[in-house]
């Protein structure tokens, strides 16, 4: 069985339309945890084979970078994802991660796990942006130990259910993602920001999605990656802090105490962990936490 993809670091994800590769190099300058080229919304129906055999041949020479860089196909219960998955299957490339749009429910993970013949092992970003994809959340994160991270898909979700595209109207199904995640212990994503300007819309929602639980979001244009790059890295104080009380519950050998009149116990120190380990994830890339 393959083993469960190691902790990665995403605070932000953004989007290349696999038919712009001129746009890569670009995209990597932003400093992005993560750049994902898109086979999908990005690349229109009647350029869907010139943008596969573009990333095909974009992934066939890359170098090595640091951002994690992640091909998204189109969804793999169409002809389209099929095709898509047979391709990478067949080229020998291997992007250091699969984007599966419109994740339903966990059988279609596995059958793509499997599909993927020699590149089993491949970490997956499943993407829940339906009702029913919300509804399975938990069994969409936990479908394959493959599974590297669950994105959340705001604008396609509103479509199919109906509702606005907004804060309120797409909290549940926020919720639902995160908790999903947090079972399986894989990442969280959180969809982009349409509002390109507006940076301090985005700054806000960031932070709130930040504050759900969320441990990155999305991004569709280079100005908005800084942005959300801020908003997801602990601040020197938080730093600080976790190693502190860390370390005095260390000394402690578990059990209760007080830091600074602060009443510290086991749920306070492994949140004070998941700070320290992103820290550390984050430093060692070259990029210095707020």
């Amino acid at each position: 069985m393959p083993e469960k993809p190691a902790f990665r670091v995403r605070r932000s994800l953004l989007f290349v339309p696999a038919v712009r590769p001129d746009r890569y190099p670009k995209a990597l300058a932003t400093g992005a945890d993560a750049v994902c080229i898109d086979l999908e919304d990005g690349v229109s129906f009647a350029a869907k084979d010139e943008a596969r055999d573009k990333a095909l041949a974009l992934f066939a020479g890359r170098e090595p970078v640091r951002a994690e860089v992640s091909l998204r196909i189109n969804d793999p219960k169409t002809d389209l994802g099929q095709r898509d998955l047979e391709a990478v299957r067949q080229s020998g490339i291997r992007p250091d991660a699969l984007m599966l749009p419109k994740c339903d429910g966990p059988g279609e993970i596995r059958n793509v796990a499997r599909a993927l013949g020699a590149l089993s092992g491949l970490p997956l970003i499943v993407m829940v942006e339906t009702a029913r994809g919300v509804a399975a959340a938990e069994a969409i994160a936990a479908a394959t130990p493959t599974v590297s991270a669950v994105f959340f898909g705001a604008i396609d979700f509103a479509a199919d259910v109906g509702c606005e595209v907004g804060w309120d109207a797409a909290l549940y199904a926020r919720s639902r993602v995160v908790v999903a995640a947090a079972v399986a212990g894989v990442g969280a994503l959180d969809s982009p920001f349409m509002d390109v300007p507006a940076l301090d819309g985005l700054a806000a929602e960031s932070r709130r999605t930040r504050g759900l639980g969320f441990s990155g979001k999305s991004a569709i244009h280079p100005t908005q990656v800084a942005v959300i790059q801020a908003a997801f890295s602990p601040a020197a104080e938080e730093v600080a802090w976790a190693r502190r009380i860390v370390e005095a519950y260390d000394r402690n050998r578990g059990g209760v105490l007080l830091v600074d009149g602060k009443l510290i116990e086991r749920p306070v120190i492994a949140s004070a962990r998941r700070t320290l380990a992103v820290a550390a994830a984050v430093e060692s890339a070259g990029a210095p936490t707020g």
